[in-house]
């Protein structure tokens, strides 16, 4: 099955497609597990299981409370100065309860991610386990 646009798999649950536009993986083809959690937390909002963060915007048409991000964010061949506005923007306007960067996010947006969110950042490397409330 071709996925072309957000598709609803079950109540709540989504798969959001998004193609590449970060020099090196140009083209590249990625599906986003979107989860509307009405009753997380106390509140409603998503969770995205990602490629890449790039589709918090699209999720976020249906909930614009984000608990969480977690995945890669394609920022290992990103300037500090752009990881610095990402992060913060993340932060401060999506206003991402937790954040769990993996794989291609790479080790200066670890650490910066890390800084702005503090005891909100989760590590998702191999063998990392994140709760999920």
């Amino acid at each position: 099955m071709f996925v072309d646009g957000r598709v609803e798999i079950a109540a709540g649950v989504f798969i959001i497609p998004t193609i590449a536009n970060v020099t090196g993986t140009l083209e590249l083809r990625e599906l986003t597990l979107a989860i509307n959690t009405p009753q997380w937390a106390g509140s409603g909002g998503w969770m995205f299981a990602s490629g890449s963060g790039r589709n918090s915007e699209r999720g976020s048409a249906v909930n614009t409370h984000i608990h969480l991000l977690l995945g890669g964010l394609h920022l290992v061949k990103t300037p500090d100065a752009e990881i610095e506005r990402l992060a913060n923007a993340l932060h401060d306007k999506w206003k991402i309860d937790r954040i769990a960067p993996g794989h291609c996010t790479g080790e200066p947006a670890f650490a910066k991610l890390k800084q702005i969110f503090g005891d909100s950042y989760l590590y998702a490397g191999l063998g990392s386990h994140v709760e999920i409330p």
